[in-house]
């Protein structure tokens, strides 16, 4: 079996570099956790309400990241403050 293949968006990318860097911390061990399994309970992995094909996971409280599954890649869409979800995921 292929192992997954994880795409950064351009908009991922520089919302990323923009983060507190405390939270760009708390980024990387929430993707380490999310290679071993993307449903670890604390990523709090949920559909995005009204988006059937997009994913929402969480770093805190306050800040999420998105992501689309795509012909056997990991897209990671958007990272910030929840309410990405709502406007931008």
């Amino acid at each position: 079996m292929a192992a997954m293949r994880y795409i950064r968006t351009e908009r991922f990318r520089k919302a990323a570099a923009r983060l507190p860097v405390e939270i760009q911390a708390k980024a990387r061990k929430a993707f380490m956790l999310f290679k071993d399994n993307p449903r670890h309970p604390s990523l709090h992995v949920q559909r995005v309400q009204g988006m059937p094909d997009v994913w929402e996971g969480r770093l805190d409280i306050h800040y999420r990241f998105t992501f689309h599954y795509e012909g056997g890649a990991c897209v990671f869409r958007n990272i910030g403050l929840h309410p990405i979800v709502e406007c931008e995921p």
